[in-house]
């Protein structure tokens, strides 16, 4: 698993309107020049992003972009599985793939299938009200 640019900008995105929720609709010009991110490409994440309902948009003057929720509501798992085309650690775990012929004696499908348990327990532990705390350099997990 490799998450895309469009997974890290989404997050950012998100992060970066929680740290200005105050300051009401964000234009999408500042958004991009806070975060030093194309215009153009914003643009589709913020598409992605407005059409699961995570952000409201307004046109025209005094329009930009906000938070429907508040920070803590939304995880980090749930932004990335809306910008990423898969999760899984491994092409046979991935959504509507069909079963694998040899899946009954494979010797690693459970390895796998808990790897993705693990990725995905943690991204949905951890939230954009999270990231945004200064102290947020590292998370230790501990089994």
């Amino acid at each position: 698993m490799l998450i895309s640019t469009k997974g890290r900008y989404a997050l950012r995105v998100m992060i970066d309107l929680a740290e200005h929720q105050s300051d009401g609709f964000i234009p999408l010009k500042v958004i991009a020049e806070r975060q030093e991110i194309s215009e153009k490409y914003l643009e589709s994440i913020i598409k992605l992003l407005v059409k699961a309902k995570l952000l409201n948009g307004v046109r025209g003057k005094g329009g930009g972009y906000k938070l429907t929720r508040a920070p803590e509501q939304y995880t980090v798992g749930s932004i990335l599985r809306l910008t990423e085309d898969s999760m899984a650690p491994v092409s046979c775990l991935e959504a509507g793939t069909d079963a694998c012929p040899r899946a009954a004696e494979c010797r690693t499908l459970s390895l796998w299938q808990g790897l993705d348990k693990v990725i995905n327990d943690y991204l949905d532990n951890i939230t954009v009200a999270d990231l945004m705390r200064s102290d947020a350099d590292g998370y230790d997990y501990v089994i």
